[in-house]
């Protein structure tokens, strides 16, 4: 990996499952939420730690997509009547392959893929998924780059629907797994194999419980009105209680601000590429809490991204299989910035554009995460 500097003790730790990121270390600190063993993912319910969510992310109203192909296709539903994050076994609980070692954008990463078969909750046509990460330390920052291709490769149908990001949530536990995969930025020696960065809870207070006290700013003050159980109105207007103008500090109390929203960084669907890599970063969120010193900077090439501050998360207290206590977590352990596209996308006509994905295209998208410590 590129880089120099004094921070050898700067890792990623990726998992197979879910193309999961297990660990991402500041200075001594992992600021995403975690489980210390692999198997732990799999027996412990749990909110997506970490995981690469597709085949589309957030909430498809109604499970159902209609004049696709020329047909209409009954999703998997998990979210009540709907589908949420690709379903009940979404790609972030399926195992990828890799990772391979690769040269990506002139720097050492990693690579996995994922073949997700005609079908799979109810979406058509066989596609494959990659994720490329590459971690390096510039300027005193520790960088994680995150590439997402997906491509429709099946004979079954001419066309299909994808999203992918990651579920990422910033936490404390900091031991490593023989099933894991770690990068460190400083030792390219480290560059082992066992595997995407979607949905990640971030907590700049280790060890403190809850993000209170993190003081946040957004990219936009636009964001998808919704109903109750989370679906579009097809409305996007100014975000009702949270700072009227972007990139103005707020501080996360202990209950509110409490979002859990789609946030607008492009309001004109019609202008969305599928693949949306060739657009410039935008800085999308940050993230800083004075006890620690540690920030977090977000940029993204995405139309959208969901900031979501952990109102249902409720993990129970488990043990490792040395017997050792990990602890519960629950409502605001940490915060999750979701880049994406527009929720209900896939559903609806007027913004598919940003999500149909044809024999021949490619469906694309960049995000990178920036942390350092005062």
């Amino acid at each position: 990996m590129s880089g120099s500097g004094p921070r050898a003790e700067s890792a990623f730790t990726f998992l197979p499952r879910g193309a999961a990121i297990q660990e991402f270390n500041v200075a001594g600190h992992n600021i995403v939420q975690n489980f210390p063993e692999a198997a732990l993912y799999d027996l412990i319910p749990h909110p997506h730690f970490g995981e690469t969510v597709g085949r589309t992310t957030n909430r498809i109203k109604g499970a159902v997509l209609c004049n696709l192909n020329g047909k209409t296709y009954h999703l998997s539903a998990n979210n009540g009547e709907h589908s949420l994050h690709g379903g009940p076994t979404g790609w972030g609980k399926r195992t990828w392959e890799g990772p391979q070692k690769v040269e990506r954008r002139g720097k050492e990463g990693v690579f996995f893929r994922h073949v997700s078969k005609d079908g799979e909750e109810g979406f058509p046509g066989t596609v494959e998924a990659r994720v490329w990460y590459v971690a390096a330390i510039e300027e005193g920052e520790t960088v994680l780059d995150v590439e997402y291709e997906v491509e429709l490769v099946g004979d079954e149908c001419e066309e299909t629907v994808v999203g992918v990001t990651n579920h990422r949530s910033h936490s404390l536990l900091n031991a490593l797994d023989p099933c894991s995969v770690q990068l460190n930025a400083l030792q390219p020696e480290l560059l082992y194999a066992d595997f995407h960065i979607c949905f990640s809870y971030f907590n700049l207070d280790l060890p403190a419980p809850t993000i209170e006290g993190t003081i946040c700013t957004l990219g936009t003050t636009l964001y998808q009105e919704i109903t109750p159980d989370g679906i579009p109105t097809g409305k996007i207007t100014t975000y009702p209680s949270l700072p009227s103008t972007p990139n103005t500090p707020f501080t996360l109390g202990a209950t509110e601000p409490d979002p859990d929203d789609c946030f607008i960084m492009n309001p004109d669907p019609a202008s969305i590429p599928l693949d949306t890599r060739s657009l410039p970063l935008k800085t999308i969120a940050t993230m800083h809490h004075p006890h620690t010193g540690l920030h977090l900077e977000i940029d993204s090439t995405e139309p959208a991204f969901q900031f979501y501050c952990g109102r249902f998360v409720d993990v129970a207290e488990c043990e490792t299989s040395q017997g050792a206590k990990v602890e519960r977590r629950g409502k605001r352990c940490g915060v999750c910035v979701e880049p994406s596209r527009y929720v209900d996308a896939p559903g609806r006509e007027e913004w598919r554009g940003m999500c149909r994905l044809r024999k021949g295209e490619v469906f694309g998208s960049r995000s990178v995460y920036r942390a350092w410590k005062d």
